[in-house]
């Protein structure tokens, strides 16, 4: 302990020291006796797990430490070594600006505020630590932001995207990027001519002007402003004016939501500029160049104008996602080789349709970056589309670079670093910071002399032949063929955000996790904010995970609290409390299996081999309903069950030999010959090469369709395969109360049988006493009879006098003794054979176990004449009224109970 007491002291003493020592000489002084950082906290951390392990062997508080305690030695030892360790603390609260003394001497109350002193300065050291931890690693939070004029200090975003590398000089340092944002910013939606259509529809498409058109645009795009003026329309029913616009759309339905420039786009052919040789055109510098910002029509015609005299020019848009259902395009920026311009598209939304007469036309090249999104942003915002693009992302794409990012191609070709820290800034800001203008501009400055070089790179990369060249156009033409598709709420959509998480939910949890889905999309539609907004995914999900019983629990799932979420708390309880309302189910497949077309097995042909591939069809699909040979029935989906084959056995080899050189085929009636098993794996074999991914989509030849989301749909076979190794304990569960089902109604059939054979025996014993007599009954015989000989022997008793017993001597004294002399009475013999008793037929009667009376008295009388010479009474030396007297004590064959 003393021991533990020295480490623990020495080694606060030099980190206090040290730490102090830093403060004043610099690392020299923090590091001495250490060669490096990596020994000094080796050295640290042994230090601090030794004092831990010393101090677990110190007396635990009770009856140990008591007993301890009770010594002096011991005593005054925890008392110097607490003085010690107080006046460490006291030093250390000090030098981080604590107080260090509790101001309360009350033996009760000042051992709180100490305790407290305690706790708020650990919260202080921690906290400093922290901030000392983030400075290291990059994060500094004393810098500050840069802020527009007019607008709050923006708030702090710390992440793992918001940092980049540095120079190529300086990979290691790191910077923060920081979000500029506005909070008291006007939506720009308010003044939109065209209100936002937010409805559970499709997307209509906006173009009704169809400039450099080789086919004309559909008379539907062209009449929908007159139609939408018809004033017989306001004259009739609302649900007659819907019937009325179904049938007047019907016709156009397919032009509707097809691409307006599908047929130039697919009759274009690659302009005759892009396959020489080109000449890159150095940029200018960025500070020569004129920019012009655009926020006024007669603007936006001029800029028109321009583009059409040249040859190409660089597109970009920024566009805002957070505070809109669907986005709104904020800027676009175009540069040509000579000049750049802003667009303010919020202010001129409504007439950026103008544009299509030079993003249309095919004889100027239209450069991109990146142009996925930016072709569905200019179809939804304004009904831009765009013909003869050139994406340089796919360009670096189709030369396997490195990285395909804009900066990097920057970095490669222009030797120019993009500062990316407005790149998630709120481009609603208006006026526009200067930062964030110059941060727009430089993306399409440099993208034409890119543009030059990456072509010149795919021209060397292909030995002067412009075959990667026409990929890369190839690609961005399909890009160009994007249509815009806006998001349609149905009742299954929640299950695409739900197979992306990593949970798995119940039945209460799923019925909650819809419901707060189906609830944040409508919201989000009415109040045109995006979904993200309203209620963030990480949030939506542990509101469905937990299941908060009051309001306050949903609050508590959220941090910080969506402003709408607080808003609508109530209504979010009442959908939780509906949730948990639903039958709890772990992982239960509810719903019915789906059916589909199972195919049996094929029989075998006897004559194949398995490189034969001269009976093989072309089509790698197996017709089942052209061949008579397989059977295919309508069963279950992924079924286990293996119809029998009745299989023939074969002797030998046959093959039928035919001639069919000259035979004419019958194209009307052509027979698919059937596939063995082993020949259809080999095709899949074979187009396994084709697409390494084929053995893990659903068989083509079951001609089953199974929808995308089966797999982690709970109603369908395909899940519960997916899962089986979760559903396995279930299915034990089900096993085990089959079983004790199954055991329960055998001991009920059991105890049924048991109760019937009980039932039949008590019928036998019941008709078995039927012929039997009572007690009583048989007692009254035995009276009766008893009588009747009583009043036959009374006659023979007065005649006679009963014999006297004698006793019977032994053979020795029958020599030595005589016979006294009977009596003068003449004797008669009695005629047994009359008496009906069993005593005289010769057997000995069973001693009876039941109590008898007579042997009582019988008993009682030999007692008393014990002394007189006792005699063995013979059966035929007995008298009559001995005879009587036994007879009461007869054993009646009683029924037993």
């Amino acid at each position: 302990m003393a021991a533990c007491g020295r480490i623990e002291m020495d080694t606060e003493e030099n980190s206090g020291s040290q730490s102090v020592g830093a403060a004043g000489s610099g690392d020299a002084a923090m590091f001495s006796g250490f060669k490096d950082m990596d020994a000094f906290v080796k050295h640290g951390l042994g230090a601090v797990v030794a004092v831990t392990k010393a101090a677990a062997g110190l007396p635990q508080a009770g009856d140990e430490y008591d007993f301890y305690r009770s010594f002096p030695a011991f005593q005054s030892f925890c008392e110097a070594q607490g003085d010690r360790l107080l006046q460490c603390m006291s030093l250390l609260m000090r030098y981080h600006g604590c107080r260090a003394h509790s101001r309360d001497r009350n033996s009760l109350t000042g051992l709180e505020e100490s305790f407290d002193l305690v706790v708020d300065s650990n919260d202080v050291i921690l906290e400093r630590a922290g901030i000392l931890l983030d400075e290291a690693s990059g994060v500094s939070r004393t810098q500050q932001p840069i802020m527009p004029v007019g607008f709050q200090p923006p708030k702090t975003v710390v992440s793992s995207w918001n940092r980049r590398g540095g120079d190529l000089a300086q990979r290691n340092t790191l910077e923060t990027i920081r979000l500029l944002q506005a909070k008291n910013i006007q939506r720009p939606q308010l003044k939109f001519k065209e209100k936002v259509d937010n409805s559970n529809t499709p997307f209509v498409l906006k173009i009704f002007i169809k400039p450099n058109a080789i086919k004309p645009l559909s008379s539907y795009f062209t009449n929908k402003r007159l139609r939408k003026e018809r004033p017989e329309d306001l004259d009739i029913p609302a649900a007659l004016a819907d019937f009325v616009h179904q049938q007047r759309t019907q016709e156009h339905m397919d032009d509707m939501f097809a691409h307006p420039y599908q047929y130039e786009l697919d009759h274009l052919l690659m302009p005759e500029s892009l396959m020489s040789k080109p000449e890159p055109q150095m940029y200018r510098p960025i500070d020569e160049t004129p920019c012009k910002f655009i926020d006024s029509l007669e603007e936006l015609v001029m800029l028109n104008e321009k583009l059409a005299k040249t040859t190409e020019f660089a597109v970009d848009l920024e566009h805002h996602s957070y505070r809109s259902f669907l986005g709104i395009t904020c800027l676009m920026q175009i540069s040509t080789r000579d000049e750049d311009f802003i667009i303010d598209t919020l202010e001129l939304r409504s007439e950026m349709y103008i544009l299509n007469e030079t993003f249309t036309d095919p004889a100027i090249t239209k450069v991109f970056h990146g142009a996925d999104s930016d072709i569905e942003w200019l179809q939804k915002d304004f009904g831009l589309y765009v013909v003869n693009l050139f994406d340089t992302h796919q360009a670096a794409r189709t030369l396997n670079l490195g990285r395909h990012s804009l900066d990097h191609l920057l970095r490669l070709y222009c030797s120019v670093d993009m500062d990316k820290r407005y790149q998630l800034a709120d481009w609603r800001i208006r006026p526009l910071p200067q930062e964030m203008f110059e941060y727009a501009r430089a993306d399409t400055h440099y993208l034409l002399y890119t543009y030059d070089r990456i072509r010149l790179d795919l021209l060397e990369a292909a030995n002067g032949q412009p075959t990667l060249i026409q990929v890369a156009w190839q690609k961005s033409k399909t890009i160009s063929l994007k249509v815009y598709m806006k998001p349609i709420y149905t009742e299954h959509s929640y299950l695409e955000l739900y197979r992306k998480q990593k949970t798995t939910f119940n039945t209460q949890q799923l019925t909650a996790f819809r419901l707060l889905y189906g609830w944040r999309d409508k919201l989000a539609r009415e109040q045109d904010e995006s979904t993200g907004y309203v209620l963030p995914n990480h949030m939506l999900t542990k509101i469905s995970e937990n299941l908060p019983k009051e309001p306050q629990g949903i609050i508590a799932c959220c941090n910080p609290v969506p402003p709408l979420v607080r808003q609508q708390v109530n209504e979010l309880h009442l959908l939780i409390q509906q949730a948990r309302d639903m039958p709890l189910l772990k992982a239960e497949i509810v719903a019915e299996k789906k059916k589909g077309l199972t195919p049996s097995k094929q029989p075998r042909v006897p004559l194949f081999g398995p490189h034969d591939i001269s009976h093989v069809p072309e089509s790698p699909l197996f017709d089942f309903s052209s061949s008579p040979a397989v059977e295919a029935k309508h069963g279950v989906l992924f079924s286990e069950e293996e119809p029998a084959e009745e299989m023939e056995p074969w002797t030998c080899l046959v093959a039928s030999a035919k001639i069919t050189l000259f035979a004419e085929e019958d194209t009307k009636q052509k027979k698919v010959v059937p596939l063995t098993v082993a020949q259809q794996k080999a095709c899949s074999i074979m187009e396994s090469f084709e697409n390494p991914f084929r053995m893990y989509l659903p068989s083509k030849d079951n001609n089953i369709h199974i929808s995308k989301t089966a797999k982690y749909d709970p109603s369908s076979k395909v899940y519960e395969i997916s899962n089986r190794w979760k559903l396995q304990s279930i299915e034990q569960q089900k096993k085990e109360a089959e079983a004790q089902q199954e055991a329960r109604a055998r001991a009920r059939e059991a105890a049924k049988r048991a109760s019937e054979e009980k039932k039949k025996a008590q019928q036998s014993y019941q008709e078995s006493l039927k012929d039997v007599q009572t007690v009583r009954q048989q007692a009254r015989e035995a009276a009766r009879l008893e009588a009747t000989k009583r009043e036959g022997d009374s006659s023979h008793l007065e005649q006679s006098a009963p014999k006297a017993k004698k006793k019977q001597l032994n053979p020795t004294e029958k020599a030595s003794k005589k016979a006294p002399p009977e009596a003068s009475v003449p004797f008669k013999p009695f005629d047994y054979s009359e008496a009906p008793l069993k005593v005289f037929s010769g057997a000995k009667p069973k001693e009876s176990v039941q109590f008898d009376p007579n042997k009582k008295v019988q008993e009682t009388k030999q007692k008393k004449n014990s002394k007189a010479p006792k005699m063995k009474p013979s059966a035929g030396n007995r008298s009559m009224s001995y005879v009587a007297k036994s007879e009461r004590g007869f054993r009646h064959n009683w029924p037993k109970r």
